[in-house]
């Protein structure tokens, strides 16, 4: 007799499975973290916890420090996907209508979230110097894949590459900002009004600084 049942596609299911595992891993090391101490917990200690070996944790997270910062590795791209996703658009504009979504949604990217893990792992990465330091390689990407979008967009090659440094700069302070309001006891909802007026000065700055590029083609 013939089964009719749906067929699982094996490649499917083990991709799901190397995800779960992944986030598994991540999570463990990150509550062991800021139970811890980044510097207290060894990958030995992360591994035994998760129940993996530490062969395999290292196939999923080269270092020590990927193990916090493949949250925002998830992120790098965020900057340039926008971009893209208005081809009709501004680039600033997009950008900033973005954050400001973000900033209503709470998004802990932002730094407007008073969950207390979110805090929690915001402070981590702020205030341990591997972590911090490791942060750059990620923003740099960040960088790179914006510029590209922005070259897409109109902008000069110059142009698009300073552009784009200025604002994922100008967005990771911005996060780190709400981050310390928030860490000094400050609610979200407080600090609302005040994220929004700093998103819109800063992209004022940005835009005023472009308009001087308007004539030659490029959107401010």
């Amino acid at each position: 007799m013939r089964y009719h049942g749906r067929m699982t596609d094996p490649r499917g299911l083990r991709e799901r499975k190397k995800v779960r595992l992944r986030e598994t891993i991540a999570a463990t090391a990150i509550r062991m973290f800021l139970e811890s101490g980044f510097d207290q917990v060894s990958i030995t200690d992360i591994a035994r916890a998760a129940e993996v070996s530490r062969r395999t944790l290292f196939a999923y997270f080269p270092t020590k420090e990927d193990l916090v910062l493949q949250r925002f590795a998830d992120h790098e791209d965020e900057a340039a996907r926008i971009v893209r996703a208005h081809p009709d658009r501004p680039p600033l504009d997009a950008l900033r209508a973005a954050l400001l979504d973000a900033l209503r949604q709470r998004d802990p990217a932002t730094g407007l979230n008073d969950n207390p893990e979110t805090i929690a792992f915001l402070r981590l990465v702020r205030d341990t110097e591997s972590l911090a330091a490791r942060l750059m390689r990620y923003t740099a990407r960040g960088v790179d894949l914006l510029s590209d979008a922005l070259r897409e967009n109109g902008f000069d090659p110059l142009t698009a590459r300073l552009v784009a440094s200025q604002v994922i700069a100008v967005q990771h302070e911005l996060t780190f900002m709400n981050l310390a309001y928030l860490a000094e006891g400050e609610s979200a909802a407080d600090r609302y009004p005040a994220a929004v007026r700093a998103t819109d000065h800063a992209y004022d700055l940005l835009r005023d600084g472009l308009k001087s590029h308007a004539g030659e083609g490029i959107s401010p």
